[in-house]
């Protein structure tokens, strides 16, 4: 019985390498294997009926309601062209400084992830932006595709992100299964503010990290100045509302003054009226940012509906009773399990997106970790900081495709390979810092 699992995720992982979508190969694969189990005895055929029930929850759960709102908060700021005329600004409060642009390019990407959420978009937007800008002022490649790909993956773990919301709403019923299994019917729950709350330090230490790499590597070199032509007033006009409404957002979440969604509807809206101070609303923005932030909805929720398939056939067939076997066979303890999880996250953040992380390989092991007395927090951290060093590492971390996809052709594919490598390292510091010293987040 126990190959029966493996089987399952063998057969899933050889379509996605087909190249078939990634929410119906979840959900097809594993209907079609469940009908193979009725046929074959090892599947009980009663478990179906559950299915319009998980994807009735789905849809009624109040905190992915966040989910449209904080995108659509993201892309009406990317497609007001707000990224732009920040990065256009910030660089000219640090023109005085020696390496002012690589400076500002980390602030406005520590904006941007905090407004937009979004690594892809992040990466694409700074990507068209700043690349250019740096190498016409003197920077290496090898730096700044380096430092573009690195600030546009902050977006992964600076609150509010997407991905800190879909990984709350997962570690949320990952502690409540293994408080199930404890025995424990206790009404304490993980939230997606508790997960916000604990990113803002890790965050702010890896920008932290940026800031110093940058200012050391840069200390003896000289750059070409910028242009002088924005006045105080358009750059107190592009920074202040973005910077006031990530305050507000993440404010009244901390302050327990609004709900992660509620947040984000407000977020959203605050996102309109940004657009109209700096002249860009108008009818077609809305239009475009409408049909986006629903086209990205429905990805996520449908990789959600084919994930949430996926892990009820998986649990069908036994997967559960062999992954919670596997963590009672390994040895040296439960750090040595987190150790072990921790890499195989890293490994499949190289082929599938965070989206699938967490819906797909996270409520399979998480359980088991939280069991053995992790803080809930404390690894939904953990796992966010890790995936997010995944998206950088070559071969294929996603951010380096998104960079490669916008990049001019004068870069080559191992000038962006050897920028990364001091991000990676500066990311690695971290999470072992977050390790050793838990109160970082909790």
């Amino acid at each position: 019985m126990e190959i029966i699992p493996v089987i399952l995720i063998l057969l899933v992982c050889f379509a996605l390498l087909l190249g078939y979508p990634v929410a119906f190969t979840l959900a097809g694969i594993s209907i079609l294997f469940a009908f193979l189990g009725v046929s074959l005895d090892f599947f009980d055929p009663n478990l179906f009926k559950t299915i319009p029930m998980r994807i009735f929850g789905i849809m009624n759960n109040q905190t992915l309601l966040a989910v449209p709102l904080f995108v659509l908060m993201g892309v009406v700021l990317e497609k007001a062209g707000i990224a732009a005329k920040m990065l256009k600004d910030m660089a000219q409060v640090f023109k005085n400084t020696n390496s002012g642009l690589s400076i500002s390019i980390i602030v406005v990407g520590a904006l941007l992830a905090a407004s937009t959420g979004i690594v892809g978009a992040t990466v694409v937007t700074m990507g068209l932006m700043s690349l250019p800008a740096m190498l016409k002022q003197g920077y290496s490649k090898e730096f700044s595709s380096g430092l573009v790909a690195a600030t546009g993956t902050l977006g992964q773990i600076i609150p509010p992100s997407i991905a800190l919301v879909l990984l709350g709403d997962v570690m949320s019923n990952a502690y409540q299964r293994a408080q199930n299994n404890m025995g424990v019917f206790s009404l304490e729950t993980v939230s997606v503010g508790d997960l916000f709350v604990g990113a803002i330090i890790p965050g702010a230490l890896i920008v932290l990290g940026y800031l110093i790499f940058t200012l050391f590597v840069n200390r003896n070199k000289e750059f070409l100045p910028l242009d002088n032509s924005e006045s105080e007033v358009n750059i107190l006009k592009t920074l202040l509302p973005p910077a006031a409404l990530i305050f507000i957002v993440l404010g009244s979440i901390i302050a327990g003054i609004a709900t992660p969604t509620e947040a984000a509807g407000v977020g959203a809206f605050g996102a309109l009226i940004i657009a109209g101070i700096n002249g860009s609303f108008n009818f077609n923005l809305l239009k475009e940012s409408s049909y986006k932030a629903a086209t990205v909805t429905t990805m996520i929720f449908s990789i959600l509906i084919g994930a949430s398939i996926f892990a009820l056939i998986f649990r069908g067939v036994g997967g559960d009773l062999l992954i919670d076997q596997i963590f009672e066979l390994m040895p040296g303890g439960k750090y040595t399990a987190l150790l072990f999880i921790l890499l195989a996250i890293f490994l499949f953040g190289f082929i599938l997106d965070f989206i699938e992380i967490c819906y797909v390989i996270i409520p399979l092991v998480a359980p088991p970790l939280l069991m053995m007395g992790f803080d809930p927090v404390w690894l939904g951290i953990l796992i966010a900081v890790n995936l997010q060093t995944s998206f950088l590492t070559p071969p294929f971390g996603f951010s380096l495709f998104y960079l490669r996809g916008v990049a001019d052709e004068s870069i080559k594919t191992t000038d962006i390979y050897k920028g990364v490598a001091p991000f990676i390292v500066i990311q690695l510091l971290v999470l072992l810092l977050l390790m050793i010293f838990p109160f970082f987040v909790l």
